[in-house]
């Protein structure tokens, strides 16, 4: 057999993070083009990115849960709630971006919107927004809309965490280990009494609570952070794609998705 070289071309950084490809993805449509729809687009598209490795995370997290792992639990957490603080800091980014500059090509997003991003709606199902209206913005049969019908089926991150108390020898009750995880998950009574023993009694479960607070926290304070930047951006102005803007966002302010942690700090 004749000797023939071998074609294959070595891995290169660029190559390997298809970097090429990446930045051919900016593409500015106003005329010019304005100058700040390129961070425009650049900002929302590393958004993106993170909220795949926010999904990403939160999925090891779901395994570690179901694992009775601890440590690893905890370590997946420290990292999600690394990322969200990322998530806030790049709004401050994102305000350098002014009402004029904004407004100087703003009629080009015709009705794309992030209330659109399907990403973040799965994050948001993840966490336990178990909501079909959520999905219906979503175009049937496209792969966003398929990714949040399943997550809808799926349990969520906080069905299990109470697979994972039971797995600590908790007294889970069974019928919320066994629930319709296509409904969302109500405050319970004997959850509570539940995290009040882990608090008073378990250290390390109670860590595992208290970085979940904290990732009921990060969501809530990315949420304000994105209200004031839409306030500062575009006033009282309807929102693109139709929703009513920052009057939208500031109603989904201070909705925690782990009411229970919430409640029992009263009792501590």
């Amino acid at each position: 057999m004749p000797f023939q070289e071998n074609s294959k071309k070595p891995l290169t950084y660029s190559s390997y993070l298809k970097v090429d490809e990446l930045l051919d993805l900016q593409r500015p449509l106003s005329d010019g083009p304005e100058h700040d729809e390129m961070l425009f687009i650049i900002i929302h598209q590393v958004y993106e990115l993170w909220f795949r490795q926010v999904l990403h995370e939160l999925d090891e997290l779901s395994t570690r849960f179901l694992a009775g792992d601890s440590a690893g639990s905890l370590a997946t957490l420290k990292r999600t709630l690394t990322i969200f603080k990322t998530l806030v800091a790049q709004v401050d980014v994102l305000e350098t971006i002014t009402p004029v500059s904004f407004g100087s090509f703003r009629d080009r997003l015709e009705s794309a919107s992030g209330f659109q991003s399907a990403q973040f709606r799965e994050v948001e199902i993840l966490l336990g927004a178990r909501s079909r209206q959520i999905v219906e913005h979503h175009p049937a049969g496209s792969p966003g809309r398929e990714r949040m019908e399943r997550r809808l089926t799926e349990p969520s991150l906080w069905d299990n965490f109470l697979h994972y108390l039971a797995l600590q020898d908790l007294p889970v009750p069974s019928e919320l280990l066994g629930r319709d995880v296509s409904e969302p998950a109500e405050a319970s009574d004997a959850v509570q009494e539940i995290l009040l023993e882990i608090y008073r009694n378990h250290p390390v479960a109670s860590m595992v609570c208290e970085r979940l607070l904290d990732l009921d926290e990060g969501l809530q304070e990315w949420r304000y952070r994105h209200v004031k930047m839409v306030e500062r951006t575009i006033g009282c102005k309807p929102g693109t794609g139709g929703s009513s803007g920052a009057e939208y966002l500031r109603r989904t302010l201070f909705r925690p998705v782990f009411p229970d942690l919430w409640a029992i700090r009263a009792q501590l």
